[in-house]
């Protein structure tokens, strides 16, 4: 084992504890709010919201498997690959950073527009992840891994627990995975990105409010997805 894999695996313990530590008080009062909101919410509302959400996420998985650059890492060790995933999420974090000032400073209706955007630029970065550590998304699985890597990174702490367990065992849970539960998938999202998201509807707030929180969650998946993907091929 290299020095550098050594290095990986410490640090990846350390993630693992964040991922599976217990919620703080100031969350566990967050969600049980956000769950009853959501119950105040009609059952019919719900059912559109989920299936919007989930053909606008079907549609940009099958968008950004055409686009998305197919990566030549065959022979690149993990570091090469780290560093490789490093400078793109900088682009994307740059991309989202400009998305996020510009519908911010349009106020409501441009504001609103930012939802599917940002998460194109997600899922779209989250192929990138995959190909560059090896992994071929013309596969189902794969696809389905990308989205469980994407609800690790904005869900409760709960939710959390749960997929960090899904992905540590990938091998050996995916054959139980048909498809998301697609209503509990973009609730999770919806209550993760809620409040920092209504800040930017405030005009005058918004443009500084998009730019910051974008940058933020792009980080964020980023640090989620070059963790998750890591663990799997140390795992090979």
């Amino acid at each position: 084992m290299t020095e550098y894999s050594i290095k990986v695996q410490d640090e990846l313990r350390i993630w693992k504890e964040k991922m599976l530590k217990q919620s703080s008080l100031i969350n566990r009062i967050s969600k049980k709010a956000q769950t009853k909101v959501n119950k105040l919410i009609p059952e019919k509302v719900h059912t559109v919201m989920t299936e919007s959400i989930k053909n606008m996420v079907k549609a940009t998985l099958v968008g950004s498997n055409v686009t998305t650059k197919k990566h030549q890492t065959i022979g690149m060790n993990l570091y090469e690959k780290d560093e490789m995933l490093k400078e793109k999420l900088s682009n994307y974090r740059k991309t989202a950073v400009i998305e996020g000032a510009g519908t911010g400073a349009g106020g409501i209706l441009l504001g609103l527009a930012d939802f599917p955007l940002l998460l194109s630029i997600e899922i779209k970065f989250l192929f990138e992840a995959a190909s560059i550590y090896g992994f071929d998304t013309n596969e189902y699985e794969e696809r389905l891994f990308i989205l469980h890597v994407f609800q690790l990174a904005f869900s409760s702490d709960e939710k959390r627990r749960e997929t960090f367990h899904i992905i540590e065992n990938w091998e050996g849970e995916k054959q139980f995975l048909v498809d998301m539960d697609w209503q509990k998938f973009q609730q999770e999202y919806r209550d993760y990105i809620d409040f920092v998201k209504m800040l930017q509807l405030i005009p005058g707030l918004g443009a500084v409010v998009g730019a910051y929180a974008n940058y933020n969650l792009l980080d964020h998946l980023g640090e989620t997805a070059m963790n998750a993907y890591r663990l799997r091929t140390l795992q090979n």
